[in-house]
Order: C-alpha cells, then sequence, then structure tokens
C-alpha cells in the first residue's frame, strides 16, 4: 500500500509542480521561449487549454494553470484517504473540506518548493555557468522574492546572501504550514 501511495503522491506531485511552474512563470512574466517552458507547456497543456475556454483569468493570474495544481492536491488528498482510511465513517461534508483544505496546504507546499528549488537552481548556476540559457528564466522567477531581501540585505564582499535567506525565510513558512 505504500508503495502504491509513493507512486500516485510522485506522479500528482510532479503534474502539480508543473502547473505551478507554469502559473507563476506567466506571472512573473517569464519567457516561455526556452527549454523550461517549452518543457512546462509541452506537459501541462493537457490540463491547461480546456480549462482555458472555460476559467477566465483573474487580474493577471492564470487560473487554468492553478485551479488543475490545486484539484490534483485534493484528488491525492483524497486518494491517500480512502487508501489508508479506516472503515470509520466521515461525514461527507467534513470529508469534502477536509480535501479541500489539505489540498490547498500541499499546493501551498509545493509552491514553496517551486521557489526554494530555482533558488537552489540559481545560486548553483551562478557558481558554474551564470551565462547558462537556464540563468535568466530562473531569475526572472525568483526576483520578486529577491528583491525585497536584497533592499535588507546588500552584497557583502561581493556575495549575495539574499538567495540564502529567502530560502531559510520559505523552509519556515513550510514549517508553519
Amino acid at each position: 500500500m505504500q508503495a502504491l501511495i509513493f507512486l500516485i503522491d510522485a506522479v500528482i506531485g510532479f503534474f502539480t509542480l508543473l502547473l505551478l511552474l507554469r502559473f507563476f512563470m506567466q506571472l512573473n512574466r517569464v519567457s516561455f521561449a526556452n527549454q523550461i517552458g517549452t518543457f512546462v507547456v509541452q506537459l501541462t497543456n493537457w490540463a491547461v487549454k480546456p480549462l482555458r475556454r472555460v476559467v477566465p483569468g483573474l487580474g493577471g493570474l492564470d487560473l487554468a494553470s492553478l485551479l488543475p495544481a490545486w484539484a490534483l492536491q485534493c484528488a491525492l488528498v483524497l486518494i491517500v484517504f480512502l487508501l489508508r482510511s479506516s472503515p470509520v465513517a466521515v461525514g461527507e461534508g467534513t470529508l469534502a473540506l477536509l480535501v479541500l483544505w489539505h489540498g490547498l496546504l500541499g499546493t501551498l507546499r509545493v509552491a514553496i518548493w517551486v521557489f526554494i528549488g530555482a533558488l537552489f537552481l540559481q545560486a548553483v548556476l551562478s557558481w558554474v555557468n551564470p551565462h547558462s540559457p537556464l540563468g535568466l528564466p530562473v531569475m526572472q522567477l525568483t526576483r520578486p522574492i529577491l528583491q525585497p531581501i536584497q533592499r535588507i540585505l546588500p552584497p557583502i564582499a561581493n556575495i549575495d546572501l539574499s538567495p540564502l535567506v529567502a530560502i531559510l525565510l520559505l523552509q519556515v513558512i513550510l514549517i508553519l504550514l
């Protein structure tokens, strides 16, 4: 049973990550004309394109990318509950609220991990190959998180500590969730 739950979690987590990455790339106006963008678009079009016909954007937010990410996390919560639950009856309303709430928390966790991964990738690229084709999209993705920190914490001896601070703050948020 644990192996099945692991596989389901891995597949749903992967697609949730891609959908959230697409959402944040559009939100931060990151170009999709690169390897990451093309990869994300090709693997998420199955969910996003049909939803765009039904779900409009809201104030520049691409809800057609965000809603399926949340729906996948809700489905994961429900599947795990059904696979692990004992025969104790839970009210349908209570179960629905639990699934929706834990789906939202799961979506927030994955979103935070998207940024932690992007910050880590940006730090590694800055050391290894700062002119990598992936450098600009990753920088554009992380800029909204790093700019407020960089205003408070300037580089020390030409070393930018803002990614480290951002990762620590995001980890605190993960602990609170």
